[in-house]
């Protein structure tokens, strides 16, 4: 029987780091619960064989808040199963990541900060993204996600220097968030998946945000269903929509 089970990504990569510094356990509800290392959820509702995988000509690199990685609900773990150019890093308001600065220096990226512009300012806001093409001219999207609550988010905003000199891309979503994982006042916040999706669809990787997406609902639907204790439906709209998203063709300007 082929192994189900994807290598680790730099979001699981980064969760292993975390939990190895931990000076206590982090306690989430159904913590008791065994659940899969690859998905997160209980092994009875397991998504590893269904996860997608496309190739993008953007990135992603996740600045994650200091719990995020350990929370079951994250979706940024969503982001790292789809795309497999993103990068995961513990955000630290005294320390940086070398790494961090190296891939944001690195030419071959652009990197854009994904936050509401009127927080930069009319010179570093930009509503567009300039992709790369087939023959792979120009610099490759690199969205920048600040992975955590929204108080964690605008402190990470704000207190990385590193972060001042790159263009801040703010999204024009036409609907309101479907992510029902957690509590939020505002409907216009948005989770990091789907936040995600947004960007790769403003970079021209129209495959890539339908996949993790669709991904997206099936991770909702299967955690909900658990909380919820209600039986799995593996002939559900989600799931059937992931499969046909899946086996269109996937398209061919993209590295």
């Amino acid at each position: 029987m082929p192994d189900l089970h994807p290598p680790e990504h730099a979001v699981a990569r980064l969760r292993r780091q975390r939990l190895a510094v931990s000076q206590k356990p982090f306690v989430a509800r159904g913590a008791n619960t065994p659940r899969c290392t690859h998905c997160r959820l209980p092994h009875s509702h397991c998504l590893c064989a269904l996860r997608p995988s496309v190739p993008t000509c953007a990135g992603m690199c996740l600045l994650m808040g200091d719990i995020e990685t350990l929370k079951p609900s994250n979706t940024g773990w969503l982001i790292a199963d789809v795309v497999p150019d993103t990068w995961a890093f513990q955000w630290s308001r005294t320390e940086t990541d070398p790494a961090l600065l190296a891939l944001l220096a690195d030419p071959q990226w652009q990197p854009y900060v994904v936050f509401p512009p009127e927080y930069a300012g009319a010179a570093r806001a930009v509503r567009s993204v300039a992709a790369a093409d087939a023959s792979g001219a120009g610099r490759r999207p690199l969205f920048v996600l600040l992975d955590g609550t929204w108080s964690e988010a605008r402190k990470m905003f704000r207190k990385s220097p590193y972060l001042d000199r790159l263009p801040v891309l703010g999204l024009q979503p036409g609907q309101a968030s479907r992510y029902r994982l957690r509590r939020s006042a505002q409907a216009h916040h948005f989770c990091t998946a789907e936040v995600a999706a947004m960007c790769l669809a403003l970079a021209g990787d129209a495959h890539a945000a339908d996949a993790l997406d669709a991904w997206f609902d099936v991770f909702s639907e299967r955690y909900l269903s658990l909380r919820s204790q209600r039986p799995l439906d593996p002939g559900s709209p989600a799931q059937q929509r992931l499969q046909a998203v899946m086996a269109a063709q996937v398209p061919q300007n993209v590295r």
